[in-house]
């Protein structure tokens, strides 16, 4: 039980160094932090109701976790194939589409829940 706990421990730490990998070298990564942030802030100021974090919340999964999946996939390709291919090209370029793709959905997701709490303030 012991050593499961300390491989569960060390999968853990791997895990958040991966996230800090994430952060220092992709800045689109920083933006996403960022407008999680935002999200996050103006959920608390406007008093979100449970659907609303759940939507905001798997806005936010979902981006980062296409964001981790295009990082890796780009690592991945470098190291096998450090040199300009299309194939290698094209996948990229499709794991890019995929976070712009949930980027684009959070922001629709994002509009959904916000705006009628921005709209009623000026009533």
């Amino acid at each position: 039980m012991k050593m499961f706990l300390v491989r569960r421990l060390q999968s853990f730490a791997c895990a958040l160094q991966g996230v800090a990998f994430l952060l220092r070298t992709q800045p689109n990564a920083r933006v996403h932090l960022l407008a999680a942030l935002l999200a996050c802030g103006a959920g608390v100021y406007f008093g979100l109701g449970r659907a609303e974090w759940l939507w905001i919340a798997a806005a936010i999964t979902l981006v980062w976790s296409a964001e981790a999946f295009n990082t890796a996939l780009e690592q991945l390709a470098d190291a096998l194939h450090p040199d300009r291919h299309p194939a290698i090209g094209r996948a990229k370029d499709m794991a890019a589409a995929a976070v712009l793709i949930a980027a684009a959905g959070a922001a629709v997701i994002g509009m959904l829940v916000f705006v009628p709490h921005l709209a009623s303030m000026g009533r």
